[in-house]
């Protein structure tokens, strides 16, 4: 059994005193990658926030390897995490490759996973396309070899041949090196082809999970409420 590198029990979290999600519990394992599904205002960004400490813990508890998460941010990253938020997390007045060396992992590790960026490393990042800059964040929090990966909706608003390569990457990096995943997504079916897992998200709780083959299961319980969910973020 894999050993578990993130383990969240009945965290409640939001904004002052307003609880947006409320005891979600999940767990990734190393080398695992998890799906976290659930139709817009669900919590699920709100979740991958509490998480890592953006948002503050209004009871239960987030433990990284058998440890209480660290309270910072950026110690937690020191420790092995790597988070990509939702949008295109890059420094658009810098160089591709400028952006990269932001990142402890460098150039050469972003570029082992998108040989695309080779060529772009001069060019500004403002300039590339949606596609590529996700391909370097993405590429640029892989590079550094984290314990685990949280991703928040990566495939947003791109076309299928770069999903399939921002997805690939992923799976790939969980098979070699034992890469942890917890990946917030819009597109189950897409999603599953590289989930082992997954769980299901709506009005703030969690209601669902099962293995990355329960597809029938899953739109049995998402598909009904892709439109009940009221806006809450």
């Amino acid at each position: 059994m894999a050993e578990t590198v993130l383990d969240v029990h009945a965290l409640t979290s939001g904004y002052g005193d307003l609880a947006a999600i409320r005891e979600v519990s999940l767990t990734v394992g190393a080398g695992e990658v998890v799906a976290l599904f659930g139709p817009n205002g669900a919590g699920k960004s709100t979740t991958l926030s509490a998480i890592v400490g953006v948002l503050p813990t209004m009871s239960g508890q987030v433990r990284w390897l058998g440890q209480q998460r660290p309270k910072s941010l950026t110690r937690f990253a020191r420790e092995g995490l790597a988070f990509v938020p939702e949008g295109r997390s890059v420094i658009s007045d810098l160089s591709v490759q400028d952006n990269l060396r932001l990142g402890s992992g460098g150039v050469d590790g972003a570029v082992a996973y998108f040989p695309e960026l080779e060529r772009l490393l001069p060019r500004p990042a403002g300039l590339l396309s949606g596609g590529e800059q996700q391909m370097l964040s993405l590429g640029r929090a892989l590079a550094t070899e984290p314990r685990v990966l949280l991703a928040d909706e990566v495939s947003l608003g791109l076309a299928p041949i770069i999903v399939d390569r921002l997805f690939d990457a992923i799976k790939r990096a969980s098979v070699d090196r034992g890469l942890a995943v917890l990946l917030v997504e819009q597109q189950p079916r897409r999603a599953l082809a590289v989930a082992d897992r997954w769980y299901l998200l709506r009005n703030g709780e969690m209601v669902g999970e099962g293995v990355a083959t329960d597809a029938s299961l899953l739109d049995q319980m998402y598909l009904p409420s892709a439109s009940a969910s009221p806006p809450q973020r």
